[in-house]
């Protein structure tokens, strides 16, 4: 016979495995407590509040700079150059003496039309006797009538001789003070293309030095014309406000700062380069420290007009659908989020500018826009931790 064995061993397991089924049939609801509706608990996200405000059309263009104005030094007589009056690079002013040609043969010859001046003179006046004479004696018949209009037109062409002369005169002073070589504007002057004792001539080819004011200068801009045409359309339907002397800010390669003076637009080109299909626009600007030289690159930035009501919204919030529209993410008033198609125009530093799709006080989601669906609850992050 058989002993019996005790039954103790097997029912501490099975206690042991109910009490593990009953604990864990406990705990799911608790879990499931934790998230509303039973679900994935709510996603952190980072939102802005879209406020409207009027937002600076602003649009970059690539340009040179340009001389304000340039002029050529050029002899207007010939001669040999005696002297050179100005350092070569320095700032002249308008009507400084540049160069002195040689005036000995001017002078020369404003000294002869003096003197054929005064020869003048005295034929007139022997002429003018003569013609009172025949005057008188006409009256008797002394002389013929042909006689006496002879001598009238002795003194006609002797008075006539007189204004040749002073003619000649005025004429041969020009040449001479022609021998002082004057700036013709103000500016920097470059290298001298002549030195002392060279001979220029009034008819020659080549300058003698080229001046270039720099202050103000230049700067030559290339604008897409499509771009161009944009903004007048916005500006005739009233979204955007046109500014009639649009401020330009300079930005120079290899210079973190922009330029320190701010320039102006002046004008577009009125027609449009057929290869490039673009648009000149000149704008121009303060150069007191000629800080700015002919032919730099550089890349500038004209305020075109004002965007009134619209939206500042990070480029990072605005997405773009498979359609290739773009929407942002809004946080409903019951904490769920709905994607929301909007209107954008162009970028302005790191947001874009929105003009339509939203309202005053949206709450768009800048963070957390990968983690989030239609209709799934959000918990909006608290400012210090959006930062």
């Amino acid at each position: 016979m058989h002993a019996k064995r005790p039954l103790f061993p097997v029912a501490i397991p099975l206690a042991l495995a109910s009490a593990l089924i009953l604990a864990a049939c406990d705990e799911a609801p608790k879990q499931q407590a934790a998230a509303p509706g039973g679900g994935m608990p709510p996603v952190e996200v980072a939102v802005i509040t879209a406020t409207p405000s009027n937002v600076p059309v602003t649009t970059d263009l690539p340009g040179r700079t340009t001389a304000f104005r340039v002029a050529e030094v050029r002899p207007q007589v010939s001669g040999i150059v005696l002297k050179r009056l100005f350092e070569e690079g320095s700032d002249v002013q308008a009507g400084q003496q540049l160069y002195q040609i040689d005036p000995a043969p001017y002078q020369a010859v404003v000294q002869s039309a003096q003197a054929d001046l005064v020869k003048a003179r005295a034929s007139l006046k022997s002429v003018e006797a003569k013609a009172a004479r025949y005057a008188e004696l006409v009256k008797i018949n002394a002389v013929s009538r042909q006689d006496y209009d002879d001598v009238i037109a002795s003194l006609d062409q002797a008075k006539a001789q007189i204004q040749v002369a002073q003619a000649a005169i005025d004429t041969a002073r020009i040449n001479l003070d022609y021998t002082k070589v004057y700036a013709p504007i103000a500016g920097r002057i470059g290298k001298s293309a002549v030195t002392e004792g060279a001979l220029v001539t009034a008819n020659q080819t080549t300058s003698m030095a080229l001046i270039t004011q720099l202050d103000p200068i230049y700067v030559d801009l290339n604008q897409s014309s499509a771009d161009l045409m944009r903004m007048k359309q916005a500006a005739a339907a009233g979204s955007v406000q046109r500014k009639d002397a649009a401020p330009v800010t300079l930005l120079l390669d290899g210079v973190s700062k922009p330029y320190a003076h701010t320039g102006e637009l002046k004008f577009s080109d009125v027609t449009v380069d057929e290869s490039t299909g673009s648009v000149q626009v000149r704008a121009v600007f303060p150069n007191p420290d000629r800080d700015l030289f002919p032919g730099l690159f550089v890349r500038a930035r004209i305020e075109q007009g004002v965007r009134d009501n619209v939206f500042l919204i990070p480029q990072q919030a605005v997405v773009r659908t498979p359609a290739g529209a773009t929407q942002v993410w809004v946080v409903n008033a019951d904490n769920t989020v709905a994607p929301r198609p909007v209107e954008t125009t162009q970028a302005a530093g790191d947001s874009w500018i929105v003009t339509g799709g939203l309202t005053a006080g949206d709450k768009v989601v800048t963070a957390g826009i990968q983690k989030i669906k239609p209709g799934a609850t959000v918990r909006v992050a608290a400012p210090a931790q959006q930062q």
